[in-house]
């Protein structure tokens, strides 16, 4: 689960850098870096590690672009692609990785917070890399999946008032972190209502008057964007069960 978590702590990074300075490269060498620190961190520079790490690096890079280039001109689709094959290679060679150790373990051994105590450095890397994917990356993907299935916002061609969707981009990451935590807390009847609640709050917007041979593209929109999110908390949780 070691490599696991290092893979998906330098995707995160690397979307996060992406929001906040979407210079060309900065945001997947952030990542990269962000990678290789935190695996020595954890004590992965056997062998196999520094060969897993090279690996991951070259992921991150490759997630970095394509994500760059799927927000452009360039295809959707790749990026998803990346990212599944990501996936699949960190589950499937998790089993070979070994037990992360190092300065982290040391720093976990001696943290006295109820919620980290006794927990292990491979889970803490797990747990941190799947949180991480929920602030940034989920946005991400729910760009890619939109435009890669055409279901683009009605109101961006002027077709509807020009502010019917505010703060989404905040909305989005704080209901996958909720839905994540109380999953992981065993309330999911508490993350259903988390979930309920985002449409109420999205329904005066859904019915807000308008042209209504459009109303309908909106609603496909919310519902796309808010299911795609909901994956990705929702898988975050499998991964981390």
């Amino acid at each position: 689960m070691s490599w696991l978590g290092v893979l998906l702590l330098g995707m995160a990074l690397t979307d996060l850098a992406h929001s906040v300075r979407p210079a060309r490269w900065v945001p997947e060498c952030t990542g990269a870096v962000a990678a290789v620190g935190i695996a020595l961190l954890a004590g992965l520079t056997g062998p196999r590690d520094l060969a897993a790490l090279a690996v991951i690096v070259l992921v991150v890079l490759a997630w970095g672009q394509s994500v760059t280039r799927g927000f452009g001109r360039g295809p959707a689709w790749l990026p998803l692609v990346v990212l599944l094959f990501a996936l699949v290679l960190g589950v499937g060679t998790s089993g070979a990785a070994p037990a992360a150790d190092g300065l982290l373990a040391d720093w976990l051994d001696g943290v006295t917070l109820p919620v980290l105590e006794g927990l292990s450095a491979d889970r803490f890397l797990l747990a941190a890399g799947a949180f991480a994917l929920q602030l940034s990356s989920g946005n991400v993907i729910v760009r890619l999946v939109l435009k890669a299935t055409g279901t683009l916002n009605p109101a961006a061609d002027g077709s509807l008032p020009p502010t019917p969707l505010k703060g989404g981009r905040l909305l989005g990451p704080l209901e996958r972190v909720f839905i994540l935590g109380l999953g992981l807390a065993g309330e999911l009847t508490a993350a259903s209502i988390v979930v309920a609640a985002k449409g109420l709050l999205r329904w005066p917007e859904l019915s807000s008057p308008g042209e209504r041979v459009r109303i309908h593209q909106l609603t496909e929109y919310f519902l796309v964007g808010s299911f795609v999110s909901w994956l990705v908390a929702l898988a975050s949780l499998v991964l981390l069960s």
